[in-house]
């Protein structure tokens, strides 16, 4: 409460309004954290002022460089991840773009695996050709084809398990194991993964690996692990979030640098979405994970399917990969929510659109790690230089299951199927 002379101590209204002197009391604590919504932060002092740091994490200066907020949600992702250090973007993709322009100069080259997410590719044949900095795509699933790719030019190697559409699981260890022997820095879309089907900071623990060619124990780990939080860690379809998280201290503060350079920032209401579904993720990443390879067998009995493209079944691409990775620790082997069937080449296109238009359950959408499931037909041929040798020829269809059933979403695919591709 407050007394009758603070109340009425500034003439007008308005000046009261904006400096009235109460402050609730300290100590309110609850399930969720606070809120904090800010660009301007007050300093008590010029001295202050002067003498805060927020690189470090110890203090706030302005909006852009750190909230409680955002610090929090910070530190709980480098937690999942087992990282260091972490900074927010406003996307997955400014995730991709950020490390790219923090690492990379005039001269330098990024090698992308051929079946990365489009928009990276898209970004190096665009921004980063424009800026001088050049590209070549190798084949993931051959570290052998790395090795030869990478020249004294050669500044990032670009990482992806599983690959983008297409759902070929790599090599991961010894694809980072190449590029510590070269030399070269490595990072990893771990949207898929999201730290939970595995740890992109810990490859192999404790197991036998030779990055310096001296031989001897450790951990392999990747350099940068970006994140589109967009997917699981959100949960919801509704916010569009990216991290950036190293455990190299001088690798962070070169990468925290160029996105403060850049004006990067997050809305408060968005961070607090994702802080208030992280506590869910695991359980709803099972979920998913559950019903996918429920709809992935029900696709592998029907003769419309030509090639099931799921890293947990056996004769997927890469599946030993990600049985060696992914299934090392007893109760792990997740595979995420996400899968991609190829369908029989002697279905047209248009009875693949129709297919897809016809389904009811699933929508007709990009992402994927919400509540409801999508499907989304792709022309694999465009994407590729060449057609994969591993992938059978067809259509490609990738499926994102949501939280519904897993029987109610297979009626769903079999009265689809039953209607728009009968088999000739």
């Amino acid at each position: 409460m407050q007394d009758e002379s603070s109340k009425n101590a500034f003439g007008h209204i308005t000046t009261g309004l904006i400096h009235h002197p109460y402050v609730p009391p300290s100590g309110f604590d609850a399930p969720q954290p606070g809120v904090f919504k800010a660009s301007t932060v007050y300093f008590p002092t010029v001295a202050a002022m002067r003498q805060r740091e927020w690189k470090d994490k110890s203090a706030y200066t302005y909006g852009l460089h750190g909230t409680p907020t955002t610090y929090l949600l910070e530190e709980r992702l480098c937690a999942l991840e087992g990282g260091q250090q972490c900074v927010l973007v406003p996307s997955g993709l400014a995730a991709l773009a950020l490390v790219a322009l923090s690492v990379l100069s005039a001269g330098d080259e990024v090698l992308i695996p051929d079946n990365a997410y489009g928009p990276n590719k898209a970004l190096a044949d665009g921004e980063l050709r424009h800026f001088g900095i050049s590209h070549r795509f190798y084949d993931p699933m051959d570290p052998a084809d790395l090795t030869s790719q990478i020249t004294p030019q050669t500044r990032l190697v670009w990482l992806e398990a599983p690959g983008s559409v297409s759902m070929e699981f790599p090599d991961l260890p010894e694809l980072v194991r190449r590029c510590r022997l070269q030399g070269v820095m490595c990072a990893l879309d771990n949207t898929w993964g999201a730290g939970l089907a595995f740890k992109p900071f810990d490859l192999l623990n404790d197991a036998q690996i030779d990055p310096s060619g001296t031989g001897g124990q450790g951990s392999l780990s990747v350099d940068i692990s970006a994140h589109a939080l967009t997917k699981y860690p959100s949960g919801g379809g509704d916010v569009l979030m990216g991290s950036v998280i190293t455990r190299d201290a001088a690798l962070h503060m070169k990468i925290k640098l160029c996105h403060m350079r850049l004006g990067l920032g997050v809305a408060a209401n968005d961070t607090e979405t994702v802080l208030r579904s992280l506590p869910s993720m695991d359980l709803r990443y099972k979920a998913h994970d559950q019903t996918a390879r429920a709809l992935a067998a029900w696709w592998q009995d029907q003769p419309q399917c030509a090639q099931l493209m799921h890293p947990a079944f056996e004769g997927a691409p890469g599946h030993q990969h990600w049985q060696t990775l992914c299934e090392r620790n007893p109760g792990s082997g997740l595979a995420a929510g996400l899968f991609s069937v190829m369908i029989d080449a002697r279905f047209s296109q248009a009875q693949i659109d129709a297919f897809c238009d016809g389904l009811k359950l699933f929508k007709i959408g990009y992402s994927w790690g919400g509540p409801v499931s999508l499907v989304v037909p792709y022309d694999i041929a465009s994407m590729r230089k060449k057609w994969p040798r591993h992938l059978k020829h067809g259509t490609l269809v990738r499926f994102s299951t949501g939280l519904e059933s897993a029987h109610d979403l297979i009626l769903d695919l079999h009265q689809a199927v039953q209607a728009h591709l009968p088999m000739p």
